[in-house]
Parts: C-alpha cells; structure tokens; sequence
C-alpha cells in the first residue's frame, strides 16, 4: 500500500480513536453520576441499575473498538496494515474503507464468525 493511502487510513483511525476516547470517558462519567443519585425509591434504584450495567455493556464495546483500532494503528506502524492477519492476502479497499480496523479479510471473517478460524 502507497504512503499517501496509509496517510489516509492512519488519519481516520486516529479519529476514530479520538472520539471513542471521548465516549468511553463520556460513559463512564455518566455511570458514576448514576451512581450519586440519593434516590430511596426501590424503582429508582432499580432504574439506576438498569442505567450503569447499559453504560457498563456500552464502554465494554467501545473499548473493544478502541483495541481494534489502535491495533490497526500498530499495524501501520510495522508495515502490516491492508493485509488480512490470517491468510496474509490484501484486505480489499472497500472493505478498508468502511471498516479502516478490518483485521481480516472477507473470507477470513466470515469463517472467524462461524467459528472455524
């Protein structure tokens, strides 16, 4: 892959990172004012609950994106970046493009989500 295309993909994955850094913190504010609630009602607390363990599933995603992403920013690093790393084929550009942190190719992928990888 050209120099200027992995410009190109290291500047939206740094975005990308940028903004699930700022989710992440977002969340885990939000669940810790959930937390400071002074409710006694028991449907309150109940709701409350509700709240933090959503917020909780919510950062767990993000964070695992966060990894694939900064992943992919790791591969551009060391020359690795486009190349699925399973069977070492070059993931395709449209592919690249929706999904900048793919880490496998389509046929890759889809035997990853079958459980055969």
């Amino acid at each position: 892959m050209d120099k200027k295309r992995l410009d190109y993909y290291k500047k939206k994955l740094d975005t990308k990172r940028e903004e699930l850094l700022k989710i992440i913190a977002r969340t885990e504010e939000e669940g810790r004012a959930a937390d400071e609630d002074p409710t006694v009602d028991l449907a309150d607390k109940a709701a409350n609950s509700y709240t933090k363990e959503f917020l909780f599933g919510q950062t767990n995603h993000d964070r695992f994106l966060l990894q694939l992403v900064e992943e992919a920013l790791g591969r551009i690093k060391n020359g690795a970046f486009g190349d699925c790393v399973h069977c070492h084929e070059e993931i395709q550009q449209k592919r690249l493009e929706a999904v900048p942190w793919a880490r496998h190719c389509i046929a890759c992928q889809e035997k990853q989500e079958q459980g055969q990888l």
